[in-house]
């Protein structure tokens, strides 16, 4: 996995206990600055991805609130970090931000209380539900890549200890990376990796910044065997021309990958392009090839979204016949992998 190599570390001072400071010193040659809050940063050069492989910030959260979510998970957890390496052209968690580089929160363990604080006010035991059929499940990687946050701190290592060990909590997260330092964290099947997949030609062009989609093919059995659930996510679906056929090949690498065993215990998600504007006209200037695929006003139509922002998704009509279109063939080649849910 591509390694962060920031050139400047900005930090909070109740950023710096133990793993703040180790975090801080892991880049010596970098320009260390203090600031007084983590989202007020101070102008910042180069564009909007270059701030992404340039600056690193450390803070500590001090929003600690486990939100609703139901469809990936139950609840989606406080954030271990926001912001992450990759420079994805459609990612949600950098809309209406001008720079978004990688804040790494170093309060693991007061983000960890929060979420057991949570749980333990849930009724038990839980009514099963698609989401799991025992525990009540956690998104720990709503705002970042774990897989990254991983490479930078031991915050994710002692979040999947806290979830192994928990008697009712279960933790989940996507991911564009392939970390094999994770494959130590044994997590005895109390965390769900869910590796998103796009067809090749389309990741290539919009996933910027990525694990290829062969690494993360290649990835998915060793992380079955280290302990992990294994799941994919399908996500962004994003229709142009040959993109079924293109998904029928995604579909036959994955049938040829996924080991017999885990193909008994696999499941998916499935969701379909939503845009922003401010994406789209940050995009016309560095990644346009990416615009001509996921710009389509003539498909489109304006959304707002749960949390109060104004997107573009495909039109309801042409969405209902890709969504059936879609299961179709995941019936044909895939029938072993259920949809978990499809929007």
């Amino acid at each position: 996995m591509q390694k962060l190599n920031p050139s400047t570390v900005f930090y909070t001072p109740d950023a710096l206990n133990e793993r703040g400071k180790k975090a801080l010193l892991a880049y010596p040659e970098a320009v260390h600055q203090e600031i007084k809050q983590h989202n007020r940063l101070p102008e910042l050069e180069g564009n909007h991805y270059q701030v992404k492989s340039n600056v690193l910030v450390l803070g500590r959260l001090k929003t600690l609130v486990c939100r609703e979510s139901g469809r990936s998970s139950d609840f989606i957890s406080p954030s271990l970090a926001n912001g992450c390496m990759g420079a994805c052209a459609y990612c949600y968690v950098d809309r209406n931000k001008p720079v978004n580089p990688i804040t790494l929160f170093t309060n693991t363990e007061e983000i960890l209380a929060a979420i057991n604080k949570h749980v333990q006010k849930q009724p038990w035991p839980k009514v099963p539900n698609q989401t799991h059929p025992q525990y009540y499940t956690y998104d720990i990687g709503c705002n970042s890549d774990v897989s990254v946050d991983a490479a930078l701190s031991d915050s994710v290592a002692a979040t999947v200890a806290f979830f192994r060990q928990h008697p009712k909590a279960f933790a989940t997260f996507a991911t564009k990376f392939v970390n094999e330092e994770m494959l130590t964290y044994d997590p005895q099947g109390k965390a769900r990796v869910r590796f998103s997949l796009l067809p090749h030609k389309v990741s290539k062009l919009v996933d910027v910044r990525t694990d290829t989609l062969e690494k993360r093919l290649a990835a998915i059995n060793d992380f079955y065997q280290a302990g992990y659930e294994v799941h994919v996510n399908f996500s962004p679906v994003i229709v142009h021309e040959g993109w079924l056929e293109e998904y029928r090949e995604l579909f036959e690498q994955l049938n040829q990958v996924v080991h017999p065993e885990l193909k008994k215990k696999m499941s998916c998600e499935v969701i379909f392009l939503t845009h922003n504007q401010w994406q789209h006209e940050a995009n016309l200037a560095i990644n346009p090839k990416a615009e001509d695929l996921i710009w389509m006003p003539a498909i489109q139509e304006t959304k707002q979204s749960q949390f109060g922002g104004v997107n573009v998704r495909y039109r309801y009509q042409l969405k209902a016949r890709w969504i059936s279109e879609f299961k179709r063939l995941q019936q044909e080649v895939i029938p072993w992998c259920d949809i978990r849910y499809i929007f």
